[in-house]
């Protein structure tokens, strides 16, 4: 087969797929207003952690921007993190963040995505950061169920410092999260777990939370979630956040 009969059949192929795409949008589970890759959105949200060496908080704000005819989408994080611990007691920006996401494949009540984030070594401050700059590929999977009452959405994920300070420590963490949505009226219920395994400190660093939320206007919608770390070695024992979504 020579490259040109190669590149036809890849073209014919993506061509389908993205034609899929745009039949479905409005259906697939991956175009829900609380986790979707079609709409233009604000995310603003704080999140309180409590850990074993003080408290941290981060108020963030995300930017989700698709693309072409929407099967891309692009991501930015800028994340405003405050400590309270027996050494530091300050605000300061955090790690900043971006990434690009891509839909091969959607189905009215499937579709996968992939996608890859890059987060910076900005950190103004070493406690607000990790100190390395760390990539993070991953593959999520949506499907309804029960009518599209529910939406499981099952994510992996790796992420691997390749760059940054050699005083701090390696990142290499593997990622298994499932979420599980309930949809009733204008309210959703969810339930989420991921499992990460550090295998610097080879050891697990899981957590799960519950998360409440609600559409007020057509373009807004507003949740708020605890959560909770698990394992011996969790990186924080409880936290709380809330968040309000402007879809444009």
């Amino acid at each position: 087969m020579n490259k040109i009969q190669l590149l036809s059949i890849l073209f014919f192929l993506l061509h389908n797929l993205l034609s899929a795409q745009n039949s479905d949008t409005l259906k697939s589970p991956l175009s829900e207003p609380r986790y979707h890759y079609f709409l233009k959105t604000i995310l603003f949200y704080n999140e309180y952690l409590d850990t074993d060496k003080g408290s941290f908080n981060t108020t963030q704000v995300r930017f989700l921007w698709p693309i072409g005819n929407k099967a891309w989408n692009l991501r930015f994080d800028l994340p405003l993190v405050s400590t309270n611990t027996t050494s530091t007691n300050k605000t300061a920006i955090g790690d900043v963040g971006g990434g690009i996401s891509f839909i091969p494949y959607l189905r009215n009540n499937n579709g996968i995505a992939v996608r890859t984030r890059v987060y910076s070594n900005t950190a103004a401050d070493p406690n607000f950061g990790t100190g390395k700059w760390v990539v993070m590929p991953a593959m999520v999977y949506g499907r309804y169920f029960n009518r599209k009452k529910f939406l499981l959405l099952s994510t992996v994920e790796y992420q691997q410092s390749f760059a940054g300070n050699s005083d701090r420590s390696d990142i290499s963490t593997a990622l298994l999260e499932n979420l599980l949505m309930h949809f009733f009226g204008k309210n959703w219920i969810s339930g989420d777990v991921a499992l990460r395994y550090n295998t610097v400190i080879e050891g697990f660093q899981n957590n799960a939370f519950v998360e409440f939320g609600r559409k007020i206007t057509p373009s807004n919608l507003v949740y708020i979630h605890p959560s909770a770390g698990f394992g011996p070695e969790r990186t924080y024992n409880w936290g709380l956040e809330a968040g309000v979504l402007i879809l444009f």
